[in-house]
């Protein structure tokens, strides 16, 4: 098995990570899965900027991590979740990197969600 490639953000594929000055909260079947004026918002390239919740402000008991994984270059290994209240449009509704790479280590013990697999993600500014 090869090396799975890592790269370093710079000024072609920027990322940037900062605190999310907002109340953000997350539902799934009419309850609060997360709530948390913690956030952060990453973003990179030219893709929208992912709000990623800290891990203690989950309901952890209301997720059921998956055997899913995936690779990001920049990132690291991916862990998915799925929520089971919302049946199978949130399945690995959830993505968070339990080791990220040095570049983005801000994001180690934070949670992002899929918005059209939940049923709301309210950002209060």
């Amino acid at each position: 098995m090869s090396e799975k490639p890592v790269k370093i953000p710079g000024p072609d594929h920027p990322i940037t990570i900062e605190r999310k000055h907002a109340h953000v909260t997350v539902s799934v079947a009419g309850k609060v899965i997360a709530d948390t004026r913690n956030a952060l918002s990453l973003k990179e390239a030219s893709y929208p900027a992912v709000i990623y919740i800290p891990r203690g402000d989950v309901d952890l008991a209301s997720l059921q991590k998956t055997s899913h994984e995936t690779y990001c270059p920049y990132k690291g290994e991916c862990s998915y979740y799925s929520i089971p209240a919302g049946g199978e449009r949130s399945v690995n509704a959830i993505w968070t990197y339990e080791n990220p790479y040095p570049s983005v280590s801000r994001i180690k013990e934070y949670m992002a969600f899929y918005p059209d697999r939940v049923d709301s993600i309210d950002i209060v500014t």
